[in-house]
């Protein structure tokens, strides 16, 4: 049920990428000859803005005609990062099979290149292929390639394109797009086939509604407005159907909502909105006395609340529950296999314009109602989630400034404590608020206290006169308390770990070239004024922030019999020399303080655990009944038979592991000779569910709960070490590392593994 992330990030990242929804028919700049405008990039074709990336046409490598389209990576790009461009039709004619073909030319590409497809329909996407299985890497000549697609009778959107994951450069031409053999420009296409809610393009182009400091009565009414809209949204079967653009439904409203002067003509005008959606159906959807495994249930308390709404629309409400939509969602479904949520058919908006009052409401209703629904920890946001909607409404009517508006997002999902969540690629507005200048000096909280812990230029880190070991104790006079103080609320992490993990990074960033840095070296304090640099000025390593101790290979014998394996350079072809290195180890070490490069739960998790053990269930998510959750049954790992390490096996760990570190650590945990040795880690476990927020804001969320088979929560808590260890300054300033010091002794020492 689990998948690695660069599967499940690429397929919520492609969903999002044409922005706002707008299409021709088809496609007439296939072969990249066309710019757009001015700039250098092909016409028609879209690309979300990734960092470590970047897309242009070549003149000087093509295949044929004027340009191809180059995708290459560039220093600072990670190495489970991808950029992709798409276009996206509408699939409303008919046919069964489509074809995309195109040539590609690849140098020194790490992970891999492909052409990429996906077909998307109410049940969210139907029909998917991204030429991974195919493995395009490393450095080839331009040749010919071809994925097909069935075409489903409920498809409705068609995104094509191309993709670069990992590191290196990849260049396409001369695409051809086809319907059972004829080209796509052959095709008649059939207008009648688009819903109602597609046909609605009314706000396009953003709206016209101005929002100032809002009065008492008027937070109450956009309270009121944000509940109603987002219950309607998941369950009223008129709106679940693709019947209505509810953006746009919210956008019409909003106006004589906001203005009402007291509930009873709030509730007479919510009342009048409900009715033009037409009658509910007959059938009553109700019973939920036969679901097993509920861990969740919907909290609706509000939907009867007389400060809110009138005894006539509290009825009519709780009708709208008894009758709700009890089959697919035009706006929500669930990713068949996994079952996190996938939201389809939203507006990313990208060219937004911050004084849009209407797109700002929007955004907060949007994220608001996403979290209220299907946000699996739900219940352990400790804080009232219906006073943190009344909170940010005046926060988001005055954020009438680029941003402003962007903190009040960063804001809004930072209280939701998930380290998944936050503000995804890149966004001019959020480097400038952080700063466009970077030291070359990685920086980390060990006890609580900045350290230098490394450099991002192996040149100009040390030439700053920073030395690994030196305590922070101010920036430009402001000290590193207060510094952490102003910035942590627009800071997410599932636990204070993260969140000063994720604030470290930006530590020595600014708006000046040069920043005055105050340290404590060795007891002894003093200033050094510390040479900044643009993004494009200097080459960096920010992969350091990813992995604690980097290490060049995936794995090594260290003295003493004992292998070491470094998930962040596996990969599944290399588990058999591993399993042949370490037949007669005397022990493992596992340093999951990093990301994993590859799925290796199943492939080196059965030969660790030499019979299958449960080792994880999960909490989803349901569209039927929106925001109650079921558990499911647990999974195993480990088999009989085949290759297995009798012997001890220590998985070091700390903030840095995170999601599918997390879930490996949970499943190697499954065998009776692993000891976890480390610190708290990320509390972010589980596939994500990504989505859009007003003005091309991307961001994510945990998709489903992850636990141990015996209901112990992982959200938050994260992975809890056997042995806690921590790494200390001192052991930061010598380069020692006490974690692998600790596993090294734990190997060496008589009798059983666990303490």
């Amino acid at each position: 049920m689990f998948f690695p992330r660069t599967c499940y990030f690429f397929l919520f990242c492609i969903c999002c990428l044409s922005g706002n929804r707008t299409f021709a028919q088809t496609p007439t700049n296939l072969g990249f000859e066309r710019k757009a405008g001015t700039t250098n990039l092909p016409a028609e074709w879209s690309s979300g803005e990734v960092e470590g990336y970047k897309m242009y046409l070549d003149s000087l490598v093509r295949q044929e005609g004027k340009y191809a389209l180059r995708l290459q990576s560039t220093p600072d790009a990670k190495g489970q990062s991808f950029k992709a461009f798409s276009y996206v039709i509408p699939a409303n004619f008919s046919g069964k099979e489509i074809e995309l073909s195109g040539y590609i030319k690849t140098s020194f590409v790490t992970g891999y290149a492909g052409l990429w497809m996906r077909i998307d329909g109410t049940r969210g996407a139907l029909e998917f292929d991204n030429m991974q299985n195919q493995n395009i890497k490393g450095t080839a000549d331009w040749k010919l390639y071809t994925i097909k697609l069935k075409l489903p009778k409920d498809g409705e959107q068609i995104y094509v394109g191309g993709l670069l994951s990992g590191e290196g450069t990849v260049w396409f031409d001369n695409l051809t797009l086809k319907v059972d053999g004829s080209a796509i420009s052959d095709i008649k296409f059939n207008p009648e086939r688009q819903l109602k809610a597609l046909q609605d393009t009314a706000f396009r182009k953003g709206t016209t509604i101005t929002l100032g400091v809002p009065t008492k009565q008027q937070i109450s009414n956009l309270s009121a407005l944000g509940h109603v809209w987002g219950f309607l949204k998941y369950h009223h079967p008129a709106v679940a159907a693709g019947d209505y653009n509810w953006d746009n439904e919210l956008f019409r409203m909003l106006p004589s909502v906001l203005e009402a002067a007291s509930t009873d003509e709030r509730s007479k005008l919510l009342t009048a909105w409900l009715d033009k959606l037409g009658p509910l159906p007959a059938d009553k959807n109700t019973d939920t006395s036969r679901v097993e495994d509920v861990l969740l249930s919907p909290d609706l308390r509000w939907i009867n609340d007389s400060k809110l709404f009138s005894s006539a629309l509290i009825g009519r409400l709780n009708e709208v529950y008894q009758h709700r939509n009890s089959g697919r969602n035009y706006y929500i479904s669930l990713v068949p296999g996994v079952q996190n949520p996938q939201f389809q058919h939203e507006d990313a908006y990208s060219g937004m314009k911050p004084t849009d009052g209407g797109l700002r409401m929007l955004s907060l209703f949007r994220y608001w109602n996403i979290i209220q629904y299907f946000f699996p920890n739900r219940h352990l946001i400790k804080e009232d989630w219906h006073a943190v909607l009344d909170e940010f409404i005046p926060v988001f009517a005055m954020a009438n400034t680029a941003e402003a508006y962007t903190l009040a997002n960063m804001a809004l999902i930072a209280r939701v404590q998930d380290s998944h969540a936050g503000i995804w690629g890149s966004s001019p507005v959020l480097d400038k608020w952080k700063g466009l200048y970077r030291a070359p000096v990685q920086a980390r909280f060990i006890d609580n206290q900045a350290v230098v812990t490394g450099y991002y230029n192996a040149e100009k880190g040390p030439a700053s006169g920073l030395k690994t070991g030196d305590v922070i104790t101010h920036i430009d006079k402001q000290s590193i308390a207060d510094w952490v103080k102003q910035k942590s609320p627009y800071y997410q992490g599932s636990n204070e770990p993260t969140r000063l993990r994720n604030l470290a990074q930006d530590l020595l960033r600014g708006s000046s070239a040069d920043v005055d840095v105050s340290i404590s070296r060795n007891g002894t304090p003093m200033t050094l004024n510390v040479k900044r640099y643009l993004k494009n000025e200097l080459p960096m390593n920010l992969n350091l922030d990813w992995m604690s101790v980097p290490h060049d290979t995936s794995f090594r014998m260290l003295p003493g019999s004992i292998g070491l394996i470094f998930p962040a350079k596996i990969k599944n072809s290399h588990i058999p020399a591993i399993q042949k290195a370490t037949a007669g180890a005397k022990g493992i070490i596992v340093d999951m303080r990093c990301y994993p490069s590859d799925f290796i739960v199943f492939t080196l998790g059965n030969y660790l655990i030499d019979k299958p053990t449960p080792f994880v269930k999960f909490s989803y998510g349901s569209i039927a009944n929106p925001g109650l959750f079921r558990m499911s049954t647990p999974l195993t790992v480990g088999k009989k038979g085949g290759p297995h390490f009798p012997g001890k096996v220590v998985i070091l760990v700390n903030e840095l592991s995170q999601s599918n570190a997390e879930y490996t650590t949970m499943a190697f945990q499954a065998s009776p000779n692993v000891v976890v040795v480390g610190s708290q880690t990320a509390g972010a476990d589980g596939n994500i569910s990504q989505f859009y927020l007003p003005g091309a804001i991307s961001t994510a969320i945990s998709g489903i709960g992850v636990y141990y088979p015996d209901g112990r929560e992982t959200q938050r808590i994260g992975i809890v070490p056997d042995v806690p260890v921590k790494p200390t300054i001192e052991g930061i300033r010598s380069g020692h590392d006490e974690l692998m010091r600790k596993a090294i002794d734990i190997i060496n020492e008589s009798g059983s593994t666990k303490p």
